[in-house]
């Protein structure tokens, strides 16, 4: 099973994040019930790693905090914008809880992430189709986008299932932050 530790958005917010999805021809708009931050990408799993993937998240302790979304932007590959985000303001407690995911899988076993940590939420993947200039447009008409600061209490190892036309994503175990 393909699995990835993140951050479940609530759902007011998740609406907030969809009044964005459009205007863009050609980008593939994440569905509003997938809008989430991933702490740390897993990836296949068989059963028995998942199993002690849970133990080590579930020992972890961490604060609860808030969570704010500011700013839209683009990751690029190869010179191309491939995908279209929403930023997250950078929090000392976000940061800590995202060391201690990271360490906690470690001890499972799994190697470290060689990707800096970027905290963002995914609106939509962008193809060779997609204008550039469409792309710069829309981030410039949004870019003082932001969101009310959100508490966050849990996190969550999810499951991720490829579909047809999204991936499908699964919430397997909440972790109570304190």
């Amino acid at each position: 099973m393909r699995l990835f530790v993140g951050l479940a958005l609530p759902w007011p917010l998740k609406e907030r994040l969809a009044m964005l999805a459009g205007g863009l021809p050609g980008a593939r708009w994440v569905p509003t019930e997938n809008y989430h931050l991933t702490l740390r990408f897993i990836g296949e799993t068989p059963a028995y790693k998942a199993e002690e993937i849970d133990h080590a998240l579930a020992a972890l302790r961490a604060p609860a905090f808030s969570l704010t979304l500011s700013g839209i932007g683009v990751f690029e590959k190869g010179g191309r914008s491939v995908s279209l985000w929403a930023g997250v303001e950078r929090n000392p407690q976000l940061d800590h809880l995202q060391g201690k995911v990271e360490t906690a899988l470690q001890r499972a076993g799994m190697p470290p992430e060689r990707r800096r940590f970027s905290p963002h939420v995914t609106l939509a993947r962008l193809n060779d189709s997609v204008a550039p200039a469409k792309v710069a447009g829309f981030v410039q008409a949004h870019n003082l986008f932001r969101a009310a600061p959100e508490p966050m209490t849990h996190f969550t190892l999810f499951s991720s299932r490829l579909g047809k036309e999204a991936s499908v994503y699964t919430p397997e175990v909440e972790y109570e932050l304190t």
